[in-house]
């Protein structure tokens, strides 16, 4: 038990910003009831443990996380909660050392974390409601006493589940329908986070471009947003039906909206997108992006794509390669293709309606992919060799020889380290500052070298 016999309380992490943004507000409103926020090296009393679920890969990291915390903290209670507590809770409660798993709504009953604490029950407490008929939506939002290089870039949940229903994805099963946070709220909780230090806000949830809440949709949340004292405001991954004229004009015509759409295209053959589901065609997207690009400059489109689907033909998977290496990315995100329980592409492969790739094949096809996706961030990146653009400070330090170094990102979400030739006061004044860079040179990881211009 920590100083005045008040219990600490730490969390640990795993997947989206979403994830990331509940884990903080959770904190938020322990701290309200008592709690002290500690960490997990400094021993905290109670351990939260968010979890993913949207690969196989990602609950073994899970699963690896949470034996490593209770090995190295077997005073503490351990609680798992997320979307693989909700999808798989038995096999988590069945870890050695695990406390608790709370569901993706329960785990927000925060007077639950307290009866853990004190009860350390065995077997482990386990709650989990049915994400489907829940009609209420939690907040989400970054710590606002955080300090130092988090500061700079706060998340903001504005929107919870989906109801697009992809024959791969377990998320739906995971969190529900699509629910919205009302748009007064957000602007709020965006001038808090501003008060508070903040200097761009990310707007997170499951399916953002779906955010509805009394007549208002993502624009028009923008516009509103747009009004707050705040450098930056950016989007996280928007569907590509979402990315409509409206939305894109709103962008445009801001200083303050980053020109950076994360637009998942999952495949790149019609045959294949249809079997997934989506709601596009290859020349729909093609479309979108390239009205994205006539009309914001500078404009970043990243990517999200997955290798080796079950029934991917050879010549699918060469329309796919053409149709990416066609578009004007900035970058790839590719994920081999993990078969989830309880949806329908699982369905569809345990009844032999469409037949898994090999483990070799979608190697070679995520390899294939990974390449181009650097082939494309060199190109991309490159474009700003030898220009001034500015970047947000998140970190500042001295290399060997005593330079000072600062790093942080464009609006465009290209990462630069620039030298802070000749200043000599405090670094901590630059961190969270925007300030002008003339870039240089790309390093061998693709990112942005260059100098601070004051």
């Amino acid at each position: 038990m920590g100083a005045k016999g008040l219990p600490s309380v730490a969390a640990v992490t795993l997947g989206c910003k979403l994830n990331y943004s509940e884990t903080s507000a959770i904190l938020d409103r322990l701290s309200a009831e008592g709690w002290r926020i500690s960490s997990v090296e400094k021993g905290a009393d109670m351990i939260i443990i968010h979890t993913c679920a949207v690969t196989k890969q990602a609950e073994q990291k899970c699963r690896q996380k949470i034996r490593q915390l209770v090995k190295r903290n077997p005073s503490s209670a351990i609680v798992v909660i997320g979307c693989y507590a909700q999808l798989q809770p038995l096999r988590l409660s069945g870890i050695e050392g695990v406390h608790g798993v709370l569901g993706s709504n329960d785990k927000f009953r925060t007077d639950i974390y307290r009866e853990i604490f004190d009860a350390k029950p065995e077997p482990p407490f386990v709650q989990v409601s049915d994400p489907c008929a829940a009609d209420e939506i939690h907040a989400g939002y970054s710590l606002p006493e955080n300090s130092g290089a988090a500061r700079t870039r706060a998340f903001l949940k504005i929107q919870d589940g989906c109801d697009y229903g992809c024959a791969y994805c377990t998320i739906p099963l995971a969190r529900g329908r699509s629910r919205s946070l009302p748009a007064a709220m957000l602007v709020e909780r965006a001038h808090a986070l501003a008060a508070s230090g903040y200097r761009e806000i990310v707007l997170t949830g499951v399916n953002i471009g779906d955010y509805r809440s009394e007549g208002t949709g993502l624009s028009g949340l923008l516009l509103m947003l747009d009004r707050v004292a705040l450098d930056r405001i950016r989007v996280s991954s928007l569907e590509p039906d979402i990315l409509d004229d409206r939305l894109l004009d709103v962008v445009a015509c801001s200083r303050k909206i980053a020109p950076h759409f994360h637009v998942p295209l999952q495949s790149g053959s019609d045959r294949v997108l249809h079997a997934m589901g989506r709601r596009y065609t290859t020349a729909g997207y093609r479309e979108r992006i390239m009205r994205a690009m006539e009309s914001i400059p500078d404009c970043a489109i990243g990517i999200d794509v997955i290798a080796g689907y079950p029934g991917e033909s050879e010549e699918d998977f060469q329309d796919m390669y053409r149709f990416i290496g066609e578009l004007p990315a900035a970058y790839l995100h590719v994920f081999s293709c993990s078969l989830r329980p309880g949806t329908r592409l699982a369905s569809q492969t345990s009844s032999g309606e469409r037949k898994p790739l090999s483990s070799r094949e979608i190697e070679r096809r995520s390899g294939m992919l990974i390449d181009l996706g650097r082939k494309k961030k060199s190109a991309y990146t490159a474009g700003f060799l030898g220009k001034e653009r500015k970047v947000l400070v998140e970190t500042c330090t001295r290399d060997g020889s005593g330079v000072l170094c600062c790093s942080g990102y464009t609006a465009n979400y290209l990462q630069v380290t620039a030298e802070a030739e000749g200043f000599a006061g405090d670094p901590d004044r630059l961190k969270g500052a925007l300030l002008p860079v003339a870039i240089r040179e790309m390093d061998r990881d693709l990112n942005l070298q260059g100098r601070l211009l004051f």
